[in-house]
Order: C-alpha cells, then sequence, then structure tokens
C-alpha cells in the first residue's frame, strides 16, 4: 500500500507564489538563505559581513535588512530563533523558507517590474 500525500491546498500554493515572488523581489542570494537553513543570523550580523557580494544584490544595511527579514518572517520563509531567553534577533529558515529555495539550483533570478510592483503592493499596502 502506497501512501500519497494530501495535495497542497489552495492557501497553501497562494503562500508558495508569495514566497517566491518575495524571494525573487529582495536582495538576498540564494547563498544567503543556503546559509540560513543551518546557521542563525541576525541583521547586524550580516550587515557587517565582507563576503556581503555573495549574500546579496547590494550592500546590506542593517536597519533595511531588519525590514526585510521581518518582512520574510511574515510570509512564512524566515522564524525568529529561540535561546533559553525567549526570542533572539537571529532568524532561520522555515520548512516553507526551504520548499521555496529548494526550487532554485542557481542563484535567484531577479522578478520583472510587473512582479516587483505587485510584491511592493502586497508589502506596503497589504489590504488592497
Amino acid at each position: 500500500m502506497r501512501v500519497t500525500s494530501p495535495a497542497p491546498s489552495r492557501q497553501d500554493q497562494r503562500a508558495l507564489q508569495r514566497a517566491r515572488r518575495a524571494l525573487r523581489c529582495l536582495p538576498f542570494r540564494l547563498a544567503f538563505y543556503r546559509e540560513l537553513e543551518g546557521t542563525a543570523l541576525s541583521s547586524t550580523q550580516l550587515a557587517a559581513r565582507n563576503d556581503w557580494p555573495q549574500l546579496s544584490r547590494h550592500r546590506l544595511q542593517p536597519s533595511r535588512t531588519e525590514d526585510d527579514l521581518i518582512w520574510l518572517i511574515h510570509l512564512g520563509v524566515l522564524r525568529r530563533e529561540v535561546d533559553g531567553q525567549g526570542l533572539t534577533e537571529r532568524v532561520r529558515l522555515t520548512p516553507l523558507g526551504r520548499q521555496v529555495v529548494e526550487a532554485w539550483s542557481r542563484d535567484i533570478p531577479p522578478a520583472h517590474a510587473l512582479s516587483r510592483l505587485r510584491h511592493w503592493l502586497q508589502r506596503h499596502w497589504p489590504r488592497l
């Protein structure tokens, strides 16, 4: 007897599409998400790194990076790491994030203009 997993719900599919669009619109490269699979990082740690060209399309600033990380947490791609004291400022990749990232074997392709506009609207005016 073969056990099959249930088909993804419409809501799950929409979450995957939103996450894929976000990853294509944000500055982070595939190496950034691959690193978060094994290591938790904070926005200040990311901004201080010298290897930022491998992780991002442009130089990372702590406040802007934190905003992007919070957006990815909101979408379910990242989660805050928890230690003995509670939540930390470091983030890790979630199972949804792993599922989205596994679609790309090379770097994440940048989104086209219309997709960027749609992403910006959903991020800044989510009720539209």
